[in-house]
């Protein structure tokens, strides 16, 4: 399998209330880029924001930590200005999510309400205006622990299977796979990043090629939102009995 990661440039200033599908589909028509089925539209969740009308004033919060305290459904870790906060969708990110880059001055960005229906009706809208039968994924940057930098993830995903369970599968030697569960929604988001520059003005890419294996049932990006059960570092150092294979935490680490 080989994939193609294409940027799709053209699209306008997005304003609360446009059609997404709709920009995306001109700007592909005006780049002579045509879609085809299996294709996957990797959009950034800023333009899915600003869509919504997920953007607002930061003097409403009042400031901007306290739009990041209404955003806020748990403290992770807090060091000066920064918080690591979990958000009402289960995400674990850099001050909730709130945002202040590629909006107006004085204006914040807010997570969408529902990352999964955003892409959901983006997907619809691209099928019904092309013909097309896609998956789009919705991307936001987050940082990671343990690690510098910072990367794309899949916060909404429609149309394909977020995870790939091969568990009880065997790998290219014939062993049986014990714990491997392939978060695929954020390696599709990841590669998008390679043409979605933070300064280039690229909101949208088109990746070409992904082929996730026909048994793998579609699901949301949500399904990457590890249950508070099984995360070990919610209660910090502690041993306990090993973890059940058929459990989310056994696809990977902890």
């Amino acid at each position: 399998m080989s994939v193609e990661v294409l940027p799709v440039r053209g699209l306008p200033e997005v304003r609360a209330g446009d059609d997404l599908a709709r920009l995306i589909t001109e700007a592909l028509g005006a780049s002579d880029q045509e879609l085809r089925d299996g294709d996957v539209l990797a959009v950034t969740q800023k333009i899915v924001s600003k869509a919504e009308g997920r953007v607002v004033r930061e003097a409403d919060g009042p400031g901007k930590q306290g739009w990041i305290e209404r955003e806020t459904r748990r403290v992770v870790a807090r060091r000066g200005d920064l918080v690591i906060a979990e958000t009402r969708h289960g995400f674990v990110c850099a001050n909730a999510g709130v945002d202040a880059s590629n909006v107006g001055e004085g204006l914040l960005a807010l997570l969408p309400e529902d990352p999964d229906a955003s892409a959901t009706r983006i997907r619809a809208g691209v099928g019904r205006l092309t013909g097309a039968a896609v998956a789009v994924v919705v991307t936001d940057t987050f940082g990671r622990p343990w690690r510098e930098g910072l990367t794309n993830v899949a916060i909404g995903a429609a149309g394909l299977p977020s995870l790939i369970d091969l568990r009880g599968r065997t790998d290219a030697n014939g062993r049986d796979l014990e714990v491997t569960i392939v978060a695929l929604a954020d390696e599709i988001a990841a590669a998008s990043g390679l043409v979605m520059g933070k300064s280039d003005g690229v909101p949208v890419a088109l990746l070409r090629g992904v082929e996730p294996p026909a048994w793998a049932p579609e699901a949301p990006a949500s399904a990457l939102v590890r249950d508070p059960s099984m995360d070990l570092f919610r209660l910090g150092s502690f041993e306990d009995e090993p973890v059940p294979q058929d459990s989310p935490t056994a696809g990977g680490s902890p």
